[in-house]
């Protein structure tokens, strides 16, 4: 893809309008885990797009070969797996924090894609790993034997999103993308309504972020529902755009920015701010992230 400097620059403010719509809509989701399970969070989350999706379908039929169904669930209840990890920790912990583990998949999808599809990775990019890795255990305190239920969480957020992006370097050559992200929100819609219904019976403080039944919205929350809604859709409109107009790997490394509103808006929500020692680990993995997005030529 060749850009003109304009297209570059629009997409860059595209990116960071992105960035910060997604930031916002996290903050949103930490509101609602004060009234509401992060499992409820993600429906009301995803079912605002499933409607968007269906409402796209219906106006420009899907084209596409197929063939693939097994792979086209998993990517979505992977997917679906991974973003209850993450609402749980949005909900639990620093927002910023939240969004630095999410933001490690693309460390595991660069491995993911090395195993599965055979995409080679240079020595640079291997490099970006190991900085990822060393900069979790920033995060987590290096004691890898008394990780707190939030750190498992967040690596296994980021190990899920990995395969689930994987997932989609193949699938994207047999189905359409709007039927790749319908079997994502499809099955973040129907999930949690099962699991609502189950946790209305069952209920354990160990696996809380998959069991926990519906609660009613308030007339405020409904409020900040339809903003998760809109600033989420909002996010991937903007983000769709900077991706049209630039590489991805210009594009992604500007998408680190959302940690940083997200230490800002978290501050605004009662989080504290992050140690010295925090920072640096979120440093080291928005540095890998960036390596590993500029897979380079480097060998």
């Amino acid at each position: 893809m060749i850009n003109t400097d304009n297209e570059l620059k629009q997409a860059i403010i595209y990116m960071f309008i992105a960035s910060f719509l997604f930031a916002i809509t996290g903050a949103f989701a930490k509101v609602l885990s004060q009234s509401m399970s992060s499992v409820e969070v993600v429906f009301f989350r995803n079912v605002t797009g499933l409607i968007i999706i269906l409402i796209s379908v219906y106006k420009l039929p899907l084209k596409q070969t197929g063939g693939k169904a097994f792979l086209l669930f998993f990517r979505g209840f992977i997917g679906f797996m991974a973003l209850l990890m993450y609402f749980y920790n949005i909900a639990t912990i620093p927002l910023a924090e939240a969004q630095t583990f999410a933001k490690t998949s693309p460390i595991f999808t660069a491995i993911f894609a090395y195993i599965f599809i055979k995409e080679k990775l240079t020595l640079r990019s291997w490099g970006g790993v190991i900085i990822g890795f060393i900069g979790i255990l920033f995060i987590t305190g290096f004691d890898i034997t008394s990780l707190d239920k939030s750190d498992w969480l967040g690596i296994l957020s980021g190990v899920g999103a990995g395969l689930a992006y994987t997932s989609i370097r193949e699938l994207k050559n047999h189905y359409d993308t709007r039927a790749i992200v319908l079997s994502f929100m499809t099955i973040g819609t129907v999930g949690p309504i099962i699991i609502m219904i189950f946790g209305n019976y069952y209920q354990s403080d160990t696996f809380d972020f998959i069991l926990a039944p519906f609660t009613i919205p308030t007339s405020q929350d409904i409020i900040f529902i339809l903003g998760l809604g809109l600033f989420a859709t909002a996010s991937q409109l903007y983000m769709t755009k900077a991706y049209s107009l630039a590489k991805g790997g210009i594009v992604g490394t500007i998408g680190y920015s959302n940690i940083i509103f997200s230490i800002f808006l978290g501050l605004f929500l009662g989080d504290t701010f992050p140690t010295i020692v925090v920072l640096f680990g979120i440093s080291l993995i928005i540095l890998s992230g960036i390596i590993v997005s500029y897979n380079g030529k480097i060998k």
